[in-house]
């Protein structure tokens, strides 16, 4: 029959035919901070994941709305239409980005090395048409699916498969930040403020007194004269040792 055939042609077409299926991409580790923000999310970069491709292909990344993943078309250019970041969301259900060759993934990597991509991290180039594979902050928070395609040329030689949803921070509004916290907060808030009140009033009636009293026993205080000291001289008479009687 023809169906085969049709369903041959069809993945072809759609780059998918033969194409090996690798490790999907995942978020970098927490501990590095800011792994998800409210237009960013960090990724492990795919170090030893493209093992039999040429030194020259290029790895993209592409970023997907989930509804654009069970049909996505490997075969459409980088860039292209349906593949502007300026359009993401809009027209474009994709966009691919942070293309570089297989060499700038070394396998394995130096024990030590930050080895992420933060993805939208590019503000300069978010509005300019001139750069659709702009890696722009992302335009809400999702979600969003992600995976590595590689390239030879335009040819789709190998793809990882689609990472999990990934949904981004959602910033609250400042009326909904609550500044007190519980009605028990707020409570504990007023008794250390009047305790603090009462200890400064104590202390400053504290330092009053001390000052009074030593005010007080400052004036009451009499001295005595000195008596006056009679200091007698004395005049050293010497003796002579007197002549010895004569016999």
């Amino acid at each position: 029959t023809m169906l085969p055939l049709l369903l041959l042609l069809l993945a072809t077409a759609h780059g998918l035919a033969s194409l090996p299926t690798l490790e999907a991409p995942v978020l970098a580790s927490s501990s590095l901070g800011g792994q998800i923000t409210t237009s960013t999310f960090v990724l492990e970069q795919p170090r030893c994941v493209f093992k039999n491709v040429q030194e020259d292909t290029v790895i993209w990344l592409v970023v997907a709305d989930p509804k654009a993943v069970p049909d996505f078309d490997n075969s459409v250019e980088p860039g292209g239409p349906g593949r502007e970041f300026q359009q993401f969301l809009n027209s474009s259900l994709a966009y691919m980005t942070l293309n570089t060759t297989i060499l700038n993934y070394p396998c394995p990597k130096n024990p030590g090395d930050i080895t992420v991509l933060r993805v939208g991290s590019e503000t300069s180039c978010a509005t300019d048409k001139a750069r659709p594979t702009c890696n722009g902050p992302l335009p809400g928070p999702g979600p969003y699916q992600v995976k590595f395609l590689a390239l030879n040329g335009s040819k789709p030689v190998a793809q990882t498969a689609w990472s999990k949803p990934i949904t981004l921070r959602t910033a609250q509004a400042p009326g909904s930040i609550s500044v007190l916290g519980s009605g028990h907060s707020a409570g504990m808030i007023a008794l250390t403020s009047i305790l603090s009140i009462l200890f400064a009033i104590l202390l400053a009636g504290l330092v009053a007194m001390l000052i009074w009293g030593l005010d007080a026993s400052s004036g009451s205080s009499t001295f005595s004269k000195p008596e006056a000291v009679t200091v007698r001289r004395y005049n050293t008479h010497h003796v002579y040792d007197q002549p010895a009687a004569r016999l």
